[in-house]
């Protein structure tokens, strides 16, 4: 392909250039030919794109995969962000777990981090430290309901799948890693989803720290068994609260500097969300006196 830099201005004269030569030749093929049948004239298929199909069409079982590049500023690296449709569903986007894992795929200041084999850390609520940790972490009340489905399984519910899920504490902090909580390692997770693919955790509210919309990390294994190691895992994703909801919260007692960091930050200017967030974005319900819920529904190939 000849790289050229003369501008879109002179492309176009180019083009214009060719389609008067064009129909001046066909002029001319015409005037000498007016008895052929004129079979292809006016825009054959040969002169334009083919017509795509639709993606997702549940019968060949096709998939469209959109795919674009974001940069993670926290770790200096480019992730890819990719939307599978397939059936009836839409895989929820893979994303980048982040910095702050803690399933033994990095290391904190005192080496390799890993709560996925320690003792206790099957469980629904999330709030306090385990495994000889001590330390409950403090805020709105918040209840994740998570509803998964097997996009390879005709959408089906993806029965007796589990969940890893992380997030940071009212202060913005992740236990194992942050200044203050590395002898925490509260708000970390790992559940079993029922047979309908239904998995609740019991938490609180996260907080917004500077750069980031807030956000929930998870990660989905096909079993229990296999959520001992991340090796295992076939969907790393994360999701978001609605604006309305994040404005509630942010006013509350110990949120003061998720306010003010939520107000330089939005969806648009996030280095995950700004490619879209339609499928990470929790349907919400409840108050902040009371506390709240957060449902999502997410496909995953499996």
């Amino acid at each position: 392909m000849e790289v050229h830099d003369h501008g879109l201005a002179a492309d176009l004269e180019a083009m214009m250039k060719m389609t008067t030569k064009r129909r001046q030749s066909l002029r001319m093929l015409l005037a000498g030919a007016a008895a052929l049948p004129l079979v292809g004239c006016g825009g054959g298929s040969s002169d334009s794109s083919t017509s795509s199909t639709s993606s997702g069409t549940a019968s060949t079982g096709a998939t469209s995969t959109p795919t674009t590049s974001t940069t993670t500023p926290t770790t200096g690296t480019t992730t890819t962000t990719t939307t599978t449709t397939t059936g009836s569903c839409t895989v929820i986007p893979e994303e980048t777990g982040g910095p702050y894992p803690g399933d033994g795929t990095n290391s904190n200041s005192s080496g390799v981090v890993n709560v996925l084999t320690q003792t206790g850390v099957v469980r629904s609520d999330i709030r306090s430290s385990f495994n000889g940790m001590s330390g409950t972490a403090a805020g709105v009340p918040l209840t994740i309901r998570l509803h998964i489905l097997n996009a390879n399984a005709s959408c089906g519910a993806a029965g007796n799948f589990a969940v890893y899920l992380w997030h940071c504490d009212r202060e913005g902090r992740y236990s194992l890693y942050s200044s203050g909580v590395t002898n925490q390692n509260y708000l970390r997770g790992v559940q079993e989803a029922d047979a309908d693919g239904n998995v609740s955790f019991t938490t609180i509210f996260p907080g917004c720290y500077d750069g980031r919309m807030p956000h929930v990390h998870f990660e989905v294994y096909q079993s229990l068994a296999k959520a001992a190691s991340a090796s295992n895992r076939i969907k790393t994703s994360q999701f978001t609260f609605p604006m309305a909801t994040l404005n509630e919260v942010y006013a509350s007692t110990g949120y003061g500097t998720s306010a003010t960091n939520l107000s330089r930050i939005s969806y648009a200017t996030d280095n995950i969300f700004s490619d879209g967030y339609s499928l990470q974005l929790a349907t919400m319900s409840g108050n902040a006196t009371d506390g709240y819920v957060a449902t999502l529904t997410l496909a995953v190939a499996a």
